[in-house]
């Protein structure tokens, strides 16, 4: 059974603030860049930043010798974690509600329970996990409110919210099978993840939309910063929590998204609070709480004690 820490905890938090947040970035970076290129550039220059600092610490990857369903696997994963849900979200946001996208991402902690069942040692269903990750959900839908499932009239809607949620099961596809390769170097797994999506983007967005645009300054700030937190040190945190607490853990990430969305939101876009943010808020961290029981009495359990062995000293 994994043994989820403090540190776990904390990084997911981390990570969920991150990726709340790129929405806003995204909107800024948008107004320069077309959005498969904009993929492009985020993949790209973040497969430079961790490649550096790979190559800094030694880079060496594999412990020891993979096999030929290792490299599968590691290829699959690059395809899957970034490059192909980055370009669905991408072209199915066109045709869908903002509500519906960030449900779609919230699924993503629904679609990994019943494959971390069947693939993962130690992450069996139980009906306290399976409970909290669905008062979880049931808080995001909450929280974006009916808007999220209500038809926005465009011609190619339905195509668009398949796209949304075929995105949800790349995240998810990728968050089991990165659990599944052997002892591996974080970094260099973030890495060399984003290169293999970076030689799959960079072609599509040739195809699709052509030469890149000229950036203004505004526009490559942006890209930058998309590049650098939520693409490349997130990619790295990310790696780092599936390795050491699993895919379940982990997709409790995507819960936290929309909530820091909407609060970041307010603060920076002036954009209203929902009436309903303390009911959705309340049900999302009792689902994340239910959904780790075990895993917080440990944790609780393990520092009672430490403070009861330093009250004797």
């Amino acid at each position: 059974m994994t043994d989820i820490t403090g540190r776990h905890w904390l990084m997911i938090a981390v990570l969920g603030l991150t990726w709340g947040g790129t929405f806003l970035v995204i909107e800024i970076a948008l107004r320069g860049i077309t959005p498969f290129w904009l993929a492009a550039a985020r993949i790209s220059l973040g497969a430079l930043v961790t490649s550096a600092i790979w190559q800094f610490r030694g880079g060496k990857l594999f412990a020891q010798r993979p096999t030929g369903s290792h490299l599968t696997i590691l290829i699959v994963v690059g395809i899957l974690s970034s490059a192909l849900p980055f370009m669905l979200l991408s072209w199915g946001q066109q045709f869908v509600t903002s509500g519906f996208a960030g449900v779609s991402m919230a699924s993503v902690a629904l679609i990994v329970l019943p494959l971390a069942h069947f693939l993962i040692p130690g992450a069996q269903l139980t009906w306290r996990r399976s409970l909290g990750f669905v008062i979880g959900f049931i808080g995001v839908s909450v929280l974006i409110g009916g808007q999220a499932f209500s038809s926005n009239g465009a011609e190619m809607e339905l195509a668009g919210r398949m796209a949304c949620m075929a995105a949800a099961c790349c995240y998810a596809c990728s968050a089991i099978l990165i659990r599944r390769l052997p002892t591996i170097d974080p970094i260099g797994l973030a890495a060399v993840l984003l290169l293999i999506g970076s030689v799959v983007v960079i072609p599509v967005a040739l195809m699709v939309e052509g030469l890149p645009p000229a950036l203004d300054g505004e526009t490559m700030i942006a890209t930058l910063v998309l590049a650098l937190i939520p693409t490349a040190g997130a990619n790295i945190l990310r790696v780092a929590v599936l390795r050491s607490a699993g895919p379940v853990f982990m997709s409790l990430v995507s819960y936290q998204v929309p909530v820091w969305s909407v609060l970041l939101g307010t603060v920076f876009l002036a954009e209203p609070l929902p009436s309903a943010m303390i009911w959705a808020l309340g049900l999302i961290l009792c689902g994340m709480g239910l959904s780790q029981y075990g895993a917080l009495t440990r944790l609780f359990g393990r520092r009672s004690s430490a403070a009861q062995r330093s009250s004797q000293t």
